[in-house]
């Protein structure tokens, strides 16, 4: 499916496909239409269905709540929040965006939110398009932005979003921080990568990278950045194709890898019709991802957006996934701090999305 733009215009991103991240990212598809199950089955490619593993030993030890905090990085940082929106700074530009999570009022004053380069209005359904207002004067479609040592295109697209999300620095950093002290190429599968952001981060730091999205703007996207940051010749392989699809084809290859990024939406649709719902496919999803980790495995990173759940859903579920390999499950919430106008001031924290993570030691 293709992958989270939550993931060109959240990360529709991928059933068992994959595409872009969240739930309005670009390219995605419109809000479906409630069907019967027995349809919703039949657009799912027989391929995808395969029974669970039965896995016996103990689950990995736990760590819980754990909450992975960013105060910004590069030439981002969250200034404000409150009153349903979030007031950023990507670069250069100061812009508005909805956030139904701020319940709260904003702390700075309304001249602070005033003056600002862009605003996204219509729909604040995270499914929903809209468009973006430019009070001062019209911007460019992109802007250079750059994250870990990373160049890449911010972009305005109708599902609010601008290509990346911010609050995964915290993933990109640890990944990062594995691949150079691995002491050999890492092999690194980057599921519903959108933008690719992380897969050129990756790739910098000297793993081999697999980057699979369906959404063909994303990928376009991805290989825009790539070209951006003069970075054409890092081993990345951009797959354009329905994530659930892609590996269990890599299962059936023997093919492994050392880390595993998933960020699968809510909802997606793959490019021939299939079909994603985060409840019903995730469980496969990790039992295939599992299958694919190779015996000298660094991690397993799960991210979900907009779904109302507790991270304990996903936690437990990863514990079992993991039955009998030894390690530690860690989940919780990803966060962003506000930061104030000079991107230093902190002030209160806004959850973004929940988060499992598997780890050996």
């Amino acid at each position: 499916m293709k992958q989270r733009e939550g993931r060109p215009g959240q990360k529709k991103t991928s059933g068992p496909s994959g595409e872009s991240r969240r739930d309005d990212r670009a390219g995605r598809p419109p809000k479906p239409v409630a069907q019967p199950a027995a349809s919703r089955e039949a657009a799912v490619p027989a391929a995808v269905v395969r029974p669970l593993m039965t896995r016996s030993g103990e689950r990995p030890t736990e760590r819980v709540p754990v909450i992975l905090e960013s105060l910004g990085a590069g030439d981002f940082h969250l200034i404000d929040s409150g009153n349903g929106e979030k007031l950023e700074q990507y670069g250069p530009y100061r812009i508005i965006r909805p956030e139904a999570q701020a319940l709260w009022r904003p702390s700075l004053a309304p001249p602070v939110w005033e003056k600002v380069d862009a605003a996204f209005t219509g729909d604040t359904d995270e499914e929903g398009a809209g468009r973006w207002r430019f009070p001062k004067e019209a911007l460019g479609e992109t802007w250079p932005l750059n994250l870990l040592g990373v160049d890449f295109l911010g972009r305005f697209t109708s599902f609010r979003h601008v290509g990346v999300f911010p609050e995964q620095i915290v993933h990109w950093s640890w990944m990062k921080e594995q691949v150079e002290k691995a002491g050999r190429p890492l092999k690194v599968l980057n599921l519903f990568g959108y933008t690719g952001v992380a897969s050129l981060v990756a790739a910098a730091a000297g793993a081999e990278v697999t980057h699979v999205d369906a959404s063909k703007k994303a990928i376009g996207w991805a290989r825009e950045n790539q070209a951006l940051g003069r970075m054409e010749k890092l081993p990345i392989r951009w797959i354009c194709e329905d994530a659930m699809k892609f590996i269990l084809r890599e299962e059936r290859r023997g093919s492994q890898y050392d880390i595993i990024l998933t960020d699968p939406p809510k909802f997606g649709r793959g490019p021939n019709g299939e079909v994603w719902h985060l409840f019903e496919h995730l469980p496969l999803m990790l039992d295939v991802c599992r299958e694919i980790l190779s015996p000298k495995a660094v991690g397993l990173v799960l991210t979900a957006y907009s779904i109302r759940a507790s991270f304990y859903s996903i936690h437990e579920l990863m514990r079992e996934t993991m039955r009998g390999a030894g390690g530690v499950v860690e989940s919780g919430e990803l966060v962003i701090r506000e930061a104030g106008t000079d991107g230093k001031t902190q002030g209160r924290a806004l959850s973004t999305s929940l988060f499992s993570r598997w780890v050996p030691k």
